[in-house]
């Protein structure tokens, strides 16, 4: 056959973990025995959805003190308003001296401010009593229970269990420093050409079936992750059906990028020696020669090329085990063929 260039998927693929888009640990702010836990594990739940209840004796009991003492500085408050207001016009006739009215008045601020500290105990309270009813902050689906009925709640410190948004649901994948570097290089040097607006992306299964939604680039990190040289990016796909859950490993598939220029030669013309894949190419006088390829990715039954191999050659396909390095071959006419649409990663001990 002939070598010349293809138009093909790039087959840009990588191992990636599903993760939830949204993940809230659910904590309680206060202290006590939990007297109630109306969620099923394992369920969707709304926002706001009650998760646990704390016992609230201590707390309501508080919360009605503060409301009784707002109320008592509140009457304070009043009757030094009516006070003071009641000496300023005598202040003007001589009826009272000034310092009953400065009295007045410093006793006018101080119930003022006792009225505004009680309002703030009475909200506080408010909010702890409110706070024995722990809640969804988010929907999704909450987790396991991490303390049962009657254990006592120590504060913050103790999780009680998660609530993870799984639709929509992210993809993580981590392409290496090699990778990135050659992507770029591929792109400035127009071997590949990529989609203009966000990158669409697609998932297959460990089942081999694709999943049904297509997702899109959401975040790629601005740094390369000391430890393992590679850069997180992460997509976001429709999850109505929950088929992906998190933890889930799947392959990540870059949609619409396309290499140019790639050299295929079918799967049965390359073999293999000790120094790595070889081929078979006849000159212009007939004689074949082995010549060392590098390969890449499969598509379908043939090899993409990476280097070893130009537009032009004439590679042997039938007949190579009876190919000697050297001798003349009997070139005949092969049909074209064409180039499947998806890749998938492989080599034959490329070199």
């Amino acid at each position: 056959m002939t070598v010349a260039p293809n138009t093909i998927d790039a087959g840009y693929q990588f191992v990636g973990q599903a993760a939830a888009s949204k993940r809230v640990e659910v904590r309680s702010q206060l202290y006590g025995v939990i007297i109630e836990r109306p969620y099923t594990e394992g369920t969707d739940v709304p926002k706001g959805e009650v998760l646990f209840r704390i016992d609230p004796t201590t707390y309501e009991a508080v919360y009605r003190s503060s409301e009784a003492r707002l109320d008592n500085t509140q009457a304070r408050f009043d009757n030094a308003n009516r006070n003071l207001n009641r000496l300023r016009p005598l202040l003007v006739e001589h009826a009272v001296s000034q310092k009953d009215v400065d009295d007045a008045e410093t006793e006018y601020a101080t119930a003022k401010a006792d009225v505004a500290d009680a309002k703030a105990a009475v909200d506080k309270a408010k909010k702890d009593f409110n706070d024995t009813w722990i809640r969804a902050e988010i929907p999704g689906r909450a987790g396991r229970a991490e303390l049962v009925l009657g254990a006592r709640v120590t504060g913050p410190g103790d999780l009680l269990t998660t609530v993870e948004q799984i639709d929509p649901i992210n993809v993580d994948f981590s392409p290496s420093d090699q990778q990135l570097l050659r992507w770029r290089a591929d792109m400035e040097a127009k071997r590949i050409t990529v989609p203009a607006g966000r990158q669409q992306v697609e998932v297959t299964l460990s089942d081999g079936s694709t999943f049904v939604h297509k997702g899109h680039l959401n975040f790629a990190d601005l740094t390369i992750q000391p430890g393992t040289g590679t850069l997180q990016l992460r997509a976001e796909f429709a999850n109505p059906q929950h088929i992906l859950l998190p933890g889930q490993f799947v392959r990540v598939n870059l949609l619409g990028v396309k290499r140019n220029g790639a050299i295929l030669v079918p799967q049965k013309a390359v073999l293999q020696g000790q120094g790595g894949a070889f081929v078979y190419v006849v000159d212009s006088a007939g004689i074949a020669t082995a010549r060392d390829i590098t390969t890449s990715a499969a598509q379908g039954d043939q090899w993409i090329v990476e280097s070893g191999l130009k537009a032009g050659d004439q590679v042997v396909v039938d007949g190579v085990q009876k190919v000697v390095s050297g001798q003349p071959v009997k070139v005949g006419p092969m049909p074209p063929t064409v180039a499947p649409a998806e890749a998938t990663p492989g080599k034959p001990g490329a070199k």
